[in-house]
């Protein structure tokens, strides 16, 4: 059987896939997914499950069920030294002499590649051609952080002498929150982000802004960037036939914000502009529910509680409450009813202009009124533009945000059906399928060439 006519055979390296939670899952799902329908025969190299449940807690076991059959999807090896903390299962010398091990440990994975990941994409780059001998991939699709996937990609592209492909779901080199490199001139880093980029077929960017940063710094690869925006996926997400009817005048407002909050989001500008939008009669009662998990890490709530004015247990004193209802994490398959059951949807993100948060396509697929909270230049602008219930203050000051909590809780009780149809349709150009076509077609011509 000749290569045209058998399906051609994707390796795709994701760290991060299902039932893994992290926000750069649901963009490995749907390119896993999309590949698979296209006609691709794909195979998935992820984090093992005991990384995922034992070290990190961070797992959605229904998101699971929403990978395609058709996806095999295997599980490379992860060295687990740095997280162990349980002295049973240590080594007779990391035991006897545990800062000796670590520092050999740190020495012996710094001078393979600059990243606590490197012993899975060494493991990954073992598995990847084992299953290339057994039968033959056409091409490697990798996707990061972490960042060794780009490597395993080079490494097993350049032993099967088969195109690969990496994309920059995140930002390797570039601090996204301080508009900077993210390593000093003579890391190691750079020279393997020059390595993988070089040999590879294609460079893929969530947004215009990050594209043209790598563009300036690596403009010999500049003509193989490309710009595959995060989106929405609709067999995750119902959405009601038409469009609702306003809120009703009499009950409070219901303000929802949906996602991993992290130490790096506004959140306190956000608890103190909402608490003073409840002083407007619009607004009198409202609640803002905080729907998802505190943190990455099962121990990383605690400090976010305090920012947020609640305490350890996620309660707020009555007579200093802001409005603010942690509501706890939802599946990604339930996530429907929570936009249902919302009258405006809050848009908290961190960082700046090189930011696009892929949760903001899915709070525009809903037709809700979107409060942004972020930094005024950030990269999610670009989609927002032309979406008519987006109520923005071009500044992370309190009572700026305020006035936009109160237009949008406004725009919940008065917007009409036609505006609100006119928001859905201008989400349904970022449905993820679409957005991933381009993707696809560039690999299936690499094939050709």
């Amino acid at each position: 059987m000749t290569a045209s006519e058998r399906k051609p055979r994707l390796l795709y390296l994701a760290f991060y896939f299902p039932p893994s939670r992290a926000s750069g899952v649901y963009r490995a799902r749907a390119t896993a997914n999309h590949f698979a329908r296209a006609g691709w025969d794909v195979t998935v190299l992820a984090a093992p499950l005991g990384f995922l449940y034992d070290v990190i807690g961070s797992t959605d076991d229904k998101l699971l069920e929403t990978v395609d059959p058709q996806v095999s999807v295997e599980r490379p090896e992860l060295d687990t030294f740095r997280w162990e903390q349980e002295l049973q299962n240590m080594s007779w010398m990391r035991g006897m002499m545990p800062n000796v091990s670590k520092r050999f440990f740190e020495w012996r994975e710094a001078k393979q590649f600059p990243e606590p990941y490197v012993s899975w994409a060494r493991s990954s780059v073992v598995k990847g051609l084992k299953l290339h001998r057994r039968k033959k991939f056409d091409a490697v699709l990798a996707t990061g952080n972490p960042f060794g996937a780009f490597a395993a990609a080079w490494a097993i592209g350049k032993l099967a002498r088969i195109p690969y492909v990496i994309d920059y779901r995140d930002s390797w080199t570039l601090d996204l929150f301080k508009d900077e490199p993210a390593f000093p001139p003579k890391h190691p880093t750079w020279k393997w982000e020059r390595r993988v980029i070089d040999s590879s077929a294609a460079v893929v960017f969530v947004n215009n802004a990050l594209r043209d940063w790598h563009a300036e710094r690596y403009p010999e690869a500049a003509d193989r960037m490309m710009v595959v925006p995060n989106g929405w996926d609709p067999d995750l997400l119902e959405l009601p036939p038409t469009p609702e009817v306003p809120a009703e005048p009499q009950r409070p407002l219901n303000f929802s914000y949906l996602g991993t909050i992290t130490t790096h989001q506004p959140m306190e500008e956000m608890a103190e502009a909402f608490r003073i939008a409840r002083e407007h009669p619009a607004l009198a009662g409202a609640e803002l529910n905080l729907f998802g998990h505190l943190g990455f890490f099962q121990q990383s709530h605690l400090s976010l509680l305090t920012r947020l004015g609640l305490n350890a247990s996620g309660k707020v004193d009555p007579d200093l409450d802001a409005g603010l209802r942690l509501r706890g994490p939802v599946a990604k398959t339930e996530v429907s009813s929570v936009y249902a059951d919302s009258d405006a949807l809050v848009f908290l993100a961190a960082g700046g202009r090189y930011v696009t948060s892929g949760k903001i396509f899915e709070y525009m697929a809903t037709g809700r009124p979107i409060v942004s909270v972020h930094a005024p230049d950030i990269a999610a602008r670009e989609v927002l533009e032309g979406y008519p219930l987006w109520f923005h203050a071009d500044s992370l000051d309190p009572e700026k945000l305020a006035q936009s909590f109160i237009e949008a809780g406004i725009a919940a009780r008065q917007a009409d059906p036609e505006t609100r149809e006119a928001a859905r349709r201008h989400a349904t150009i970022f449905k993820r399928d679409a957005l991933l076509a381009p993707l696809e077609a560039r690999l299936r011509q690499e094939l050709s060439s």
